[in-house]
């Protein structure tokens, strides 16, 4: 989570200044780095390895992409892809390229932050995003990738905005949370709109020339720009359902965009919605998907539904957990292969080991992991006894879900500890308590589901067994 930046200007009052700001003060690797993307085209000049070199520098970065590589979204051969040079050939230059953009986007951005309304615009992004891809009539694999970003970043001002921390997106959250009319309320905070800075930013970061089409002012001049603007609307407007006279004059205009009656291009609009859920867990972000339409009956209810878990993977992890056991037991290597399994196979975004400070009178943390997990490290405590703001995270018995009460307090360092529905297990020695894993969705409001408890305590009995392995040796 960042805090104001001490280069903060105190105000930022023109579309100018907060194309500067955030280029150079906020997201200087973020603007480089889509640069450099964005130079290379699949021509004579840009080799494969060129875009290889570019994702190889970040190992995030590699991870994503080799992850959607073997999606069925991106890799409908299912043929298994393990490089980056092999996903360029096999999948082709430009759906690399384009998931090296989105998993860049999404990941520079959350990892700053995790507001509601980033998470939100994040959301709507991925979703024009696919429909765009998907709605497009079959035209060549550049065309497809180029109204996927097209769509995808026809907010980045907006993006860029929501991911700092500044006292005017605190005072615009403030104004919009009263129901002000968004541009008027941007005018007034920021004295320009997202969408000017938006084409500030498209031309500072070099974004090409397809896009600075679909955010430029006046009617669109191509079918594709077309189809990218009314797909970023359709996903706001999706948000209420779908149907209604906001929705029927979008469907007239993608009908007219893709020849398609408004009719089927519905029903392509439900099954393209549930394909973007699949495309925001593969990104890592399955705390969007309880954003996405469809998505939010269940969210009225009783949060949303938890993301999809990992079988195969679980099951990966539990081997070489089962494995460390047998050959030396390593207390730190088997935490950490259960904090990379809940976190990965289980599919919860923020993770943290805490064990017994010196006092032996609170619960420290020894191990985190997941965005947002900073702060974590300095501040976290929980004492023993359950008194304090955290003091309800211990289990009762040996691992739980938390729910918290309408009531619930929170911490200072973190918006969401203590606030939101998260799985919690104790390690013991010796009947004592000696330990806590603690593992939430962040900013996503669902309750993890009974079979995601039942992964995590399966886990938890992997690092318990060899905490008494150790303890009865010695």
């Amino acid at each position: 989570m960042t805090t104001p930046s001490e280069n903060t200007p105190s105000r930022m009052n023109s579309t100018q200044a907060w194309v500067s700001y955030l280029s150079k003060v906020e997201l200087p690797v973020l603007a480089n780095t889509l640069r450099q993307i964005n130079e290379l085209t699949d021509s004579r000049n840009s080799t494969v390895n060129e875009l290889a070199n570019v994702i190889l520098n970040d190992a995030q970065l590699t991870s994503q992409v080799l992850r959607l590589s073997n999606t069925v979204f991106y890799n409908q051969t299912r043929t298994q892809v393990s490089t980056v040079s092999r996903a360029i050939t096999l999948i082709g230059f430009d759906a690399v390229k384009s998931m090296a953009i989105s998993s860049l986007i999404v990941d520079t951005l959350l990892k700053r932050n995790d507001r509601p309304h980033l998470l939100r615009c994040l959301a709507r992004a991925i979703h024009a995003a696919v429909q765009a891809r998907c709605l497009m009539p079959k035209r060549t694999e550049h065309a497809l990738e180029e109204v996927f970003i097209g769509a995808l970043l026809m907010n980045i001002g907006e993006l860029a905005f929501w991911s700092c921390e500044t006292d005017q997106a605190t005072e615009l959250e403030e104004r919009l949370r009263l129901d002000e009319a968004p541009v008027e309320a941007q005018k007034a905070v920021l004295h320009t709109t997202f969408t000017e800075i938006t084409r500030g930013l498209v031309e500072a970061w070099s974004l090409g020339p397809f896009i600075r089409e679909v955010v430029a002012p006046g009617k669109a001049n191509s079918m594709a720009s077309s189809l990218v603007r009314n797909t970023v609307e359709m996903a706001t407007v999706s948000e209420h359902g779908w149907s209604g006279p906001e929705m029927d004059k979008v469907l007239e205009r993608l009908s007219a965009d893709v020849g398609e009656s408004p009719a089927a291009i519905r029903d392509q609009l439900k099954v393209n919605a549930q394909e973007a859920t699949k495309v925001a867990v593969s990104l890592g972000i399955p705390q969007v998907t309880a954003l996405l339409p469809g998505n939010q009956d269940s969210a009225a209810g009783h949060g949303a539904e938890a993301p999809v878990m990992d079988p195969a993977l679980q099951l990966q992890i539990l081997r070489d957990l089962t494995q460390t056991l047998a050959e030396k037991p390593d207390i730190n290597e088997v935490c950490q292969l259960v904090i990379e399994g809940i976190h990965r196979a289980i599919g919860m975004q923020r993770v943290a080991l805490l064990m017994s400070d010196r006092t032996g009178q609170d619960l420290i943390p020894r191990k985190v992991g997941g965005r947002g997990t900073e702060e974590w490290r300095e501040h976290l405590i929980i004492h023993k006894d359950g008194t304090g703001p955290l003091g309800e995270l211990l289990p009762h018995g040996t691992c739980a879900i938390y729910k918290p009460g309408k009531q619930a307090g929170g911490v200072p360092y973190d918006r969401w500890l203590g606030k939101v529905p998260a799985l919690v297990g104790s390690l013991t020695a010796k009947g004592r308590l000696v330990g806590l894993f603690y593992a939430d969705n962040a900013a996503a409001g669902y309750v993890p589901s009974e079979q995601q408890l039942a992964a995590f305590a399966h886990f938890i009995q992997n690092a318990q067994l060899c905490l008494t392995l150790l303890t009865t040796n010695h």
